[in-house]
């Protein structure tokens, strides 16, 4: 985690789901905003470039701070793939159950859920932007479950429970999420700056 960091009391998360600038908001204890912005995203498989970029972008275009993350499952029979690409398969026609049945074949279905934060102002560089990352490792289910969370928290049981994400209440899952996890080094970054 490096850069240097001027933000408001409220925060710009740049998402267009209000249900991680909730998260964002209970974690960082204070008030987030979502900004939906139609950002471009570099295709790379490290998460940290994907979220640097993202942020300096998305910082340039507001002319303001933001906040910005990027998150995905590094599946390991699959060497880490699809990682920050996750979103782009899951929302295409493969989808949630069609990512859970390409596991069928590998006797190994452990993953790892990943959230990268970045905060950049307006001014910064990518090697300037503050980053932060959050890991936590789980498999996943042979098929969608559960109604709550969004995105692949119907895919992804963290080690040590039965249930996924989804089936968790929020406040189970933002105990030791992935996403809690980031939020927590980011807290700390934060502190030092």
């Amino acid at each position: 985690m490096r850069g240097r960091v001027a933000l408001s009391a409220e925060i710009t998360f740049v998402t267009s789901n209000p249900g991680k600038a909730r998260e964002a908001s209970h974690f960082l204890g204070r008030p987030v905003v979502a900004a939906p912005l139609d950002l471009p995203e570099i295709q790379s498989l490290d998460f940290v470039e994907v979220v640097r970029a993202k942020a300096v972008a998305a910082a340039a275009e507001l002319g303001r701070s933001v906040l910005v993350e990027d998150s995905g499952l590094e599946v390991k029979a699959w060497g880490g793939f699809p990682g920050p690409m996750t979103k782009w398969i899951t929302l295409g026609p493969l989808g949630q159950e069609g990512l859970a049945r390409m596991l069928d074949a590998f006797p190994d279905r452990s993953a790892t859920a990943v959230s990268a934060l970045a905060i950049a102002s307006p001014s910064d560089r990518p090697e300037e932007v503050l980053v932060a990352v959050g890991r936590r490792e789980g498999s996943l289910a042979p098929s969608p479950r559960g109604a709550g969370g969004f995105g692949w928290d119907v895919l992804f049981v963290p080690d040590g429970a039965t249930r996924t994400y989804a089936e968790m209440p929020a406040g189970e899952k933002n105990l030791d999420s992935h996403r809690a996890r980031a939020f927590a080094a980011l807290r700390e970054a934060l502190a030092g700056h």
